[in-house]
């Protein structure tokens, strides 16, 4: 039998583990928001980020592949919490825009 550390170094060629969670994870936020619409999507996208993160650290010291996956997911994660704010700023100003709208705004 060989030593046991030789499973534990990356094959040559072989993709992050965190790199494939990131990019599957940012893929699918979008999709999980039908599924928990509240904080379901905005989980999901904070897996990809921080995954997305991890996996681009642990690919620059280890040489594995899928840094391009580590940054997919860390974009893919960034722009769905990015959408998230700007819908909320824009349901805010709808909500105060309707508001003074039915009911007037007086001194």
């Amino acid at each position: 039998m060989g030593p046991a550390t030789a499973y534990a170094q990356p094959s040559v060629g072989s993709y992050n583990t965190m790199a494939v969670v990131s990019v599957v994870a940012g893929a699918l936020s979008i999709f999980v928001h039908i599924v928990l619409p509240i904080f379901g999507g905005a989980s999901v996208a904070l897996v990809a980020v921080v995954t997305g993160w991890v996996g681009r650290q642990q690919i620059k010291t280890s040489g594995e592949k899928g840094m391009w996956m580590a940054n997919l997911g860390l974009i893919l994660g960034v722009v769905h919490f990015a959408l998230l704010i700007l819908i909320f700023i824009v349901i805010i100003l709808l909500v105060f825009v309707f508001g003074f709208a039915m009911l007037g705004f007086h001194r």
